[in-house]
């Protein structure tokens, strides 16, 4: 397949997954700016607010250009020169903190024939950690993994435990998922392959969050709750512009600005030296947001 064919299906599944994602919120309709990148393509920025979805953002882009040396030596690639990027990054913050965060991104990077990967995954951030909620989303991203590789989901849960974690807060972002990067031509399956695999990670996110959406969103919460909700949203955004690569990426590379962003949550919190009340659901959540919990086979 060639970079065009890869970039036009990515295409595609922004389209699908905006549709579900309508259908799934009953009023909300992403509202969509075509943007182009003064170096080189652009790309599709969409955001809803919804009844359900209170802020989502689904942004397809494909760019090219020249990479400097020294974003090439950060990426651990030598010498500058052409490339090209596509993907499909979202975001979902649920109106509702009964309903978790939600967030995915399947990408192609190609320098040349020797230098090209794919990346991505999906991961969890719940307000409240639901056990059974957080199985069965690492079942379904297991499936998909094991029906590609033995190994891909063991590897690519810890590596998500590892990428999704707030060293200052010592905890990570939520239940995790599956994150994997540089898949290439040293990696154990082929370029086909490889593309199968991500192809199936992008076409099981609308399914599995709109199952987590329809179990929740009927719910009732509190404000106590939604107070809670503020604060989980700021450790998001704490993670997100601090230790997140592409986020830092995308604005070194001089990126869109507008859809780097849209990640962040409508309305978030922060407290001076917050607690938790101790045998609280919060308290619950707290605990489990921790490295090397196996959510596949049910133990927490």
């Amino acid at each position: 397949m060639t970079k065009e064919q890869i970039a036009h299906w990515f295409q595609s599944l922004q389209d699908r997954i905006c549709n579900d994602l309508e259908a799934a919120d009953g009023e909300g309709e992403f509202q969509e700016d075509r943007w182009e990148r003064p170096g080189g393509g652009g790309g599709r920025s969409r955001v809803i607010h919804g009844k359900h979805l209170e802020k989502g953002g689904v942004n397809f882009s494909a760019v090219h250009g020249e990479l400097s040396t020294a974003a090439a030596k950060s990426l651990h690639l030598g010498e500058g020169g052409p490339f090209f990027a596509t993907g499909v990054s979202i975001v979902l913050h649920p109106r509702s903190p009964r309903v978790p965060i939600i967030h995915m991104n399947v990408r192609y990077f190609e320098m040349d024939n020797d230098r090209w990967w794919f990346g991505g995954g999906i991961d969890l951030t719940p307000h409240y950690v639901v056990p059974e909620d957080a199985t069965w989303f690492h079942q379904q991203l297991k499936a998909v993994c094991d029906d590609a590789h033995p190994d891909y989901y063991s590897r690519f849960k810890t590596w998500a435990d590892d990428y999704f974690y707030l060293k200052h807060r010592k905890e990570t972002r939520g239940v995790g998922g599956i994150f994997f990067d540089r898949l290439g031509p040293d990696a154990e399956l082929s370029k086909e392959d490889l593309w199968q695999f991500v192809q199936k990670v992008g076409d099981t996110f609308a399914p599995t969050y709109i199952e987590l959406l329809k179990r929740h969103q009927g719910e009732t919460f509190t404000e106590n709750e939604s107070h809670w909700q503020r604060i989980r949203r700021g450790r998001y955004v704490e993670f997100n512009l601090v230790w997140d690569r592409g986020t830092k990426f995308g604005l070194e590379t001089d990126g869109r600005t507008e859809s780097i962003l849209m990640s962040l949550p409508p309305l978030a919190g922060w407290e001076y030296n917050y607690q938790v009340e101790a045998g609280s659901k919060e308290a619950f959540t707290q605990e489990h947001l921790r490295k090397g919990i196996d959510w596949a086979d049910n133990t927490y």
